[in-house]
């Protein structure tokens, strides 16, 4: 072909012609890789209509992107081998673009399985620890993953410019100045990695944690390699670094189980018929649905010189029942205490004395 072209342009430079045999070949190649690539997506998107799950439908569409790409790389291969120039040409980018496009599949197909993943670990559910947790290892060790692929594929691309490459061999001929330079390098990224490694091995926290940090009361939203965040009753959200649910002391009010109990105290008179409260405090419980039946009980706690403390204690399904049930009951209570036993409300009394009695005899 080359031939036939110097032949239509004679008075042409010699290297035109292998030039627009180049353009040409890789124009078709493109081209034809297009078309494979369209026909054969078009088969695996019928396919996966076709079937019960979703799964294939997320996989497909994921991947559909590089897949065309990385089909349009194999076919300039094929084609190169059969054209000197673009061979040349290809010679001094394949370094460059296949391990990026290779890294770009990979994240893709990865990312899609993890998406499949997170759809069959459902955590609407009220009894989810068990996807809970599922969910916060696969969300960790995926970007654990993420970060050593995008970090193998940047070398890999970096090796291929031969000046970048002569100064990775340089670096390493000096085995203490490349451990020293590699160690202060990739101290925070390490760090990430192990505090990452250690959430996911030993669940300090899941995803959807009812935690208590900082004094404030959120749910876990999501797990980084470098933070935490926290979403706030308010809907503001807490970013905390990793490294404080490792190294501090949070509350986890989820960690077995999304039960939980809770309080209500009332300071009443030390005169308070006590026995009266608590029948009130059982018919109000029962009637609640917040209330899942484990727990209901009035104790005094605590007496002082003016007041009592009763705790009524009750149980609930989750923290957020507990806190409404906790209202309801605590408005419920007062409400019987003002109409039905005013006299229970606490009060100071002060005891005047004439001066006859403090008289001896």
């Amino acid at each position: 072909m080359t031939s036939r072209i110097a032949g239509l342009f004679p008075d042409a430079p010699g290297w035109l012609a292998p030039v627009i045999v180049a353009l040409v070949s890789g124009a078709l190649a493109i081209a034809l890789a297009l078309v494979v690539h369209r026909l054969l997506f078009d088969l695996l998107r019928r396919v996966a209509r076709a079937s019960d799950s979703d799964s294939d439908d997320i996989i497909v569409e994921r991947i559909a992107k590089p897949a065309r790409y990385v089909m349009i790389a194999l076919a300039l291969v094929l084609v190169a081998r059969r054209t000197p120039a673009l061979a040349l040409l290809w010679d001094r980018l394949a370094g460059f673009v296949i391990p990026a496009l290779l890294g770009w599949m990979i994240l893709a197909l990865l990312n899609a399985l993890v998406r499949v993943m997170e759809q069959r670990a459902d955590i609407s559910n009220a009894d989810n620890l068990a996807t809970r947790r599922r969910r916060t290892r696969l969300s960790i060790f995926s970007r654990i993953i993420s970060f050593v692929v995008v970090f193998v594929t940047i070398g890999l691309m970096l090796l291929s410019i031969p000046g970048v490459r002569e100064v990775g061999v340089t670096l390493v001929a000096s085995a203490g100045l490349a451990a020293l330079a590699v160690g202060a390098a990739a101290q925070p990224a390490l760090k990430s990695l192990i505090a990452g490694l250690q959430m996911a091995l030993t669940e300090p926290i899941s995803i959807d944690d009812v935690v208590i940090i900082d004094g404030e009361f959120g749910r876990v939203e999501d797990i980084r390699m470098t933070y935490v965040v926290v979403r706030l009753w308010d809907e503001r959200r807490l970013v905390v670094p990793t490294s404080r649910f490792l190294d501090e002391t949070v509350e986890n009010w989820t960690r077995q189980s999304a039960q939980i109990l809770g309080t209500v105290f009332l300071h009443l008179d030390p005169l308070a018929r006590i026995d009266p409260i608590r029948e009130e405090f059982e018919r109000q419980i029962a009637t609640q649905d917040l209330w899942d039946g484990r727990v209901q009980n009035l104790r005094v706690t605590e007496t002082r010189l003016d007041a009592i403390e009763v705790r009524l204690l009750m149980s609930a399904r989750d923290a957020s029942s507990a806190f409404d049930l906790r209202c309801a009951i605590r408005e419920g209570m007062l409400a019987w205490i003002r109409d039905n036993q005013p006299e229970a409300i606490a009060r100071k009394r002060l005891e005047t004395v004439s001066g006859d009695q403090l008289l001896p005899g």
